[in-house]
């Protein structure tokens, strides 16, 4: 094995540079990830263009690879084994708090970086820290005992794996905090990586009618969402939408709204909160605008709407995206659409942010691509 790993590093505010971090020793219950692919979101686009802190980060979050080297308790207390496929969440969390006891570790305050200097969380994390291996976009990454660990299932390659993070938010947030269920009605809106993953969700859950909604240059992506299972799409900038949500719906508006767009400001907020139905609906929003004038609060609790906030995914989200992607039901390798190197890093975030002017859905760093 190398001596030395390559990396991928923010440095500065959109600035990359390639770096080598001497290997790891390895203790008893840690293990080294031979990385084979990270997936990149919009959070990286924000955290790349803006980064929260000045150190320097390797960034990557959805990280998929093989055990290369592992100690003995690692192996024993996860259940892997070196050369084992897995896929690696960002949340490293303390494992003694109430949140982790109670199986929701993405609350810990040991991976909120927001709140916490020293959290560990992949893609967030200093390169400085200990172990420094503390992200995706590098040939190995450093997994200890808190981190959590999946199985890939056979068959499963690992670029198709690398939509786990996606899809499982997709099932987190549509079927466990909205509460899409058998006979649900469903608004999504924006078909990117994230609402056309809540497709597949919302579909295998049973629901009745799936709406998404996009613009003109999503055309495409509409299409993929109607062979993903989506029963209507809405072009906002050429339809009324509300209108036609209305027609749909029979006049009766829809069950359950999610809102996956980025960068479109107020607008579907307020048509999610008139296209949801009478009374009871449930709107889960991503929280993309920092502050809303006007926002109309009044409408909302006359109607009853339930308003929840869209934050990561579960365990069990995560078990099921990987059942999901084995099950081949649905063409999930067609949002896998644009693959980089890790010297091309920087353009590949700026690919996720639409600066490339490429039509890109979900978009994957291969670390090892120039060596292959």
């Amino acid at each position: 094995m190398a001596e030395r790993v390559l990396a991928a590093v923010r440095t500065a505010p959109g600035t990359t540079e390639l770096r080598e971090f001497p290997m790891p020793d390895i203790p008893d219950d840690g293990a080294l990830l031979k990385v084979e692919v990270a997936g990149i979101c919009g959070t990286d686009v924000k955290m790349y263009g803006k980064p929260p802190f000045e150190a320097p980060v390797i960034m990557g979050h959805e990280n998929v690879g093989v055990i290369a080297r592992a100690g003995r308790t690692f192996t024993e207390r996860k259940g892997l084994a070196e050369g084992d496929r897995i896929f690696v969440e960002h949340y490293v969390g303390c494992f003694r708090c109430e949140w982790c006891h109670r199986g929701e570790y993405r609350h810990c305050e040991a991976t909120d970086w927001r709140t916490n200097p020293d959290a560990r969380r992949y893609g967030y994390t200093s390169a400085e820290n200990p172990y420094h291996l503390w992200g995706g976009f590098a040939q190995y990454l450093y997994l200890p005992w808190n981190s959590v660990t999946h199985k890939v299932p056979d068959g499963v390659s690992a670029e198709l794996a690398g939509l786990v993070t996606p899809l499982s938010n997709g099932i987190e947030w549509a079927l466990v905090t909205a509460g899409v269920g058998y006979a649900s009605t469903v608004l999504i809106q924006g078909p990117g990586q994230q609402g056309l993953s809540q497709v597949v969700a919302c579909k295998q859950a049973g629901a009745a009618c799936i709406i998404v909604t996009g613009t003109t240059r999503d055309a495409a992506r509409l299409a993929l969402a109607r062979e993903l299972g989506a029963d209507h799409v809405v072009d906002v900038r050429t339809e009324d939408a509300l209108g036609r949500i209305r027609e749909i719906t029979g006049g009766r508006g829809v069950d359950v709204v999610l809102d996956c767009t980025a960068g479109a400001g107020t607008a579907p907020v307020l048509l999610g909160v008139d296209a949801l139905k009478r009374r009871e609906g449930t709107m889960v929003v991503q929280g993309e605008v920092a502050a809303f004038p006007d926002f109309p609060l009044k409408k909302l609790t006359e109607k009853s709407i339930a308003l929840r906030s869209a934050r990561g995914h579960s365990y069990r989200s995560c078990e099921l995206a990987l059942q999901q992607l084995a099950s081949g039901r649905f063409p999930l390798e067609k949002l896998g659409t644009h693959t980089f190197g890790l010297k091309d890093t920087d353009r590949a975030i700026r690919t996720v942010g639409g600066e490339s002017g490429e039509d890109a859905v979900h978009v994957s760093l291969l670390p090892w691509a120039e060596a292959a």
